[in-house]
């Protein structure tokens, strides 16, 4: 067998979607849901790794930050009905010197909202029948209120919010150097809202089922309880990894963020992960890689790389 070979992470294989539709996966239909760009400090991106190295991969701007994307997921289950909604993007309450600081971009005539996004899938807002939080900082969770007639309004009204328990008790009890991440008008509407309020009890050792083929790994290195869901399609897994492998470039195993609460437990994850993705080929989805929408990686004399990239609708099954 050939030995897999590095792809060059600086070719972009995807950028701004272009082949907006729904893809099949068993008996799931998957559809990206671009909630805008955003720009965050290189050096926090990338932690104890030298700029000298992370910035030929992906250069930062006048400002020292990277270019990302927040990048959501439509899951329709033929078998249950159900219509799930991986994250939503940070949302639009933000006062003007947060978003210069973030940077938030939402393309030509607002083309990359949450709210267009989710028109060119062809699903409102009350369609949603669940929403997986992979957790609840900002960038995640920020759409699911807006300030509607100056009143913070839910904007998935008959959707049920599934949070890992820990990391429910992590966001409503924050320690002080997470606590910037989770933004009052984001978590307290979804403390609020008890009746719709679905807390994950699992540990990191068991995936979490959500129905058969959907399931969830719970890490607890980037903050305690973070779900990255997995679509299963025959032998064929798909991931959406969410904060642990927030780009391509953060695949070989110290790359990990300034941001991760526990590193030290983000690279035991990181090797399990990295590890079982490559002996059984599955397809990473990239929430926040601006440049690349879908992975495979491999180990290439003894370190991982990304060996093929792909886009979503590349990969129907």
């Amino acid at each position: 067998m050939e030995s897999p070979r590095p792809i060059d992470l600086s070719v972009p294989t995807a950028g701004a979607i272009q082949d907006h539709r729904w893809v099949r996966m068993g008996s799931f239909e998957l559809h990206w849901v671009e909630s805008g760009d955003i720009w965050l400090d290189g050096g926090a991106m990338f932690g104890v790794v030298p700029k000298t190295l992370w910035s030929r991969q992906l250069p930062s701007d006048e400002k020292n930050r990277i270019p990302m994307t927040m990048r959501c997921l439509l899951i329709r289950s033929h078998a249950t009905g159900k219509l799930y909604l991986v994250d939503n993007g940070a949302g639009n309450k933000f006062n003007e010197k947060l978003s210069d600081i973030y940077g938030f971009e939402y393309g030509p005539e607002g083309e990359k909202s949450l709210q267009a996004s989710l028109a060119r899938a062809g699903v409102a807002p009350e369609d949603i029948t669940d929403i997986i939080f992979t957790h609840l900082h900002f960038d995640h969770c920020g759409g699911t209120t807006d300030w509607i007639d100056e009143e913070l309004t839910h904007v998935f009204p008959k959707a049920r919010y599934h949070i890992h328990a820990d990391h429910f008790r992590t966001a409503t009890e924050p320690n002080p150097r997470e606590q910037a991440s989770f933004i009052p008008d984001n978590i307290e509407p979804i403390v609020a809202a008890k009746d719709r309020l679905s807390l994950v009890e699992t540990d990191a050792s068991l995936p979490f089922e959500y129905e058969p083929g959907l399931e969830a790994l719970v890490m607890n290195g980037h903050t305690l309880g973070q779900q990255l869901p997995m679509i299963s399609c025959g032998d064929q897994r798909f991931v959406f990894v969410a904060d642990l492998l927030p780009t391509a470039q953060h695949v070989p195993l110290v790359w990990v963020m300034g941001y991760d609460m526990f590193p030290t437990q983000t690279l035991k994850e990181k090797e399990e992960f990295l590890t079982q993705a490559a002996k059984e080929q599955w397809w990473l989805l990239m929430e926040h890689d601006r440049n690349h929408e879908c992975l495979r990686i491999g180990n290439i004399d003894g370190r991982w790389k990304v060996i093929e990239t792909a886009t979503l609708a590349q990969l129907e099954c």
